[in-house]
């Protein structure tokens, strides 16, 4: 009589932790990804055939045509807006700042924040265009 071994292997794949991660990211991009487009309606105005837009690590600031600013899709004065803007350069020391500015806004509302964020110590301060038609 010959007894034969059967070898008993545990060989399955439990996928629920593969799921869980993937339903994390899943979240994560929904979240981040609205966050980092421009939410509000400007008309940029033309700055000829190159398109000037901010880096990966770029701070988005608008101006719309009635002279009212944003800092992403959020409404608030200028000097929140600078506030705000040199808390992140503390987590941040290389932020960018990109001015997306109506082209029917006021040209002293852009130069404004500009000028303010000038004196806060920023150096990297750049204007939103878009290609002539």
């Amino acid at each position: 009589m010959s007894r034969r071994r059967h070898r008993v292997s545990d060989a399955t794949l439990s996928l629920t932790p593969m799921i869980d991660v993937m339903t994390v990211l899943l979240a994560v991009f929904m979240i981040t990804t609205p966050m980092m487009t421009n939410g509000i309606d400007l008309d940029l105005p033309n700055a000829g055939t190159t398109v000037l837009t901010g880096t990966d690590h770029a701070m988005q600031v608008s101006v719309d045509s009635v002279g009212r600013y944003y800092l992403g899709t959020v409404e608030m004065p200028v000097e929140d807006v600078v506030t705000r803007a040199v808390a992140m350069r503390s987590e941040n020391p290389n932020l960018t700042i990109v001015i997306n500015g109506d082209k029917r806004a006021d040209y002293g509302a852009v130069m404004n924040v500009m000028g303010k964020l000038k004196t806060a110590g920023f150096q990297k301060i750049g204007l939103r265009t878009k290609l002539e038609n």
